[in-house]
């Protein structure tokens, strides 16, 4: 099984207090991932709290912070076991999804599906249920939605996203989520780690949709390799996993997380 190695550095001012963050940035250990070993380690005194909400794997860490720069440092050796590839999965019918799948069917704050039925269906209704139907999605938005930093904010919506054509990772994963829930197709963000060239390195996230009784993984932005990607974070929209939601008068100094794919043994000795 291929194993990664995560390096984050995340790096803040603090004018004074109160200075209080939220982080969603370590590894979650399920869907296939085991954490060898992780290490986490703080710059400056402060109290930490954990916690993992068992339903998805998610892992939230409080830091209430003195004045001051306050990095954080996380690394962590993870395995990954390889995801069966798609083979034409269908779609679900509501009355036979799992229970604790049913709430992704819903609209959320940024996929906003209950307003896009009409568009999903004149653009997907004709094409054939199921996987095919999703990959469609993930290639119209990809066609039809530009790649370009800066453009929208913490506001914009998958909504905003069509009016304007234009976003990053995170509103490309609503549109592709917010069109699947419009055709009654479970889908959620994942937030996480990956590696790609550019633009610099940075939280990436993509989206899953529920077909054939698994949730199977899609990248619209085809940034990275998705099976070197790395999960982080599982949830309606990106409102519930951001990587750090900041209280007070803090500043962003810098951000850094990379991962990196580590030789097997049989590579180490054949090089």
């Amino acid at each position: 099984m291929p194993r990664y190695r995560v390096d984050c550095q995340l790096t803040y001012d603090i004018a004074a207090l109160p200075a209080d963050f939220i982080f969603t940035f370590e590894v979650a250990e399920r869907m296939g991932q085991t954490i060898r070993h992780e290490a986490l380690t703080l710059s400056s005194c402060g109290t930490l709290d954990r916690y993992t909400d068992p339903a998805t794997g998610n892992r939230f860490l409080r830091v209430a912070a003195q004045p001051g720069r306050l990095t954080l440092s996380y690394l962590a050796e993870v395995e990954k076991t390889r995801n069966r590839p798609p083979a034409g999965e269908p779609e679900i019918r509501v009355n036979a999804l799992p229970l604790d799948v049913v709430p992704y069917i819903f609209p959320s704050r940024y996929c906003e599906s209950d307003a896009l039925t009409g568009l999903a269906g004149r653009l997907f209704g004709q094409v054939k249920p199921g996987h095919a139907r999703v990959e469609a999605i993930v290639a119209w938005v990809r066609g039809n939605v530009d790649y370009q930093v800066g453009m929208t904010t913490s506001l914009t919506t998958a909504r905003d996203v069509l009016m304007n054509r234009v976003g990053v990772c995170r509103d490309f994963a609503h549109v592709c989520i917010a069109f699947c829930r419009a055709l009654n197709i479970p889908a959620r963000i994942v937030t996480g780690y990956s590696h790609f060239d550019t633009p610099p390195p940075d939280f990436h996230a993509i989206f899953e949709a529920y077909l054939g009784n698994r949730w199977i993984l899609f990248d619209p932005t085809e940034m990275a390799p998705l099976e070197d990607f790395i999960r982080i974070g599982t949830a309606s929209d990106a409102a519930d996993v951001a990587f750090a939601t900041l209280f007070g008068p803090i500043r962003m100094v810098s951000l850094v997380p990379e991962v990196t794919r580590l030789a097997t043994t049989a590579q180490a000795l054949a090089a």
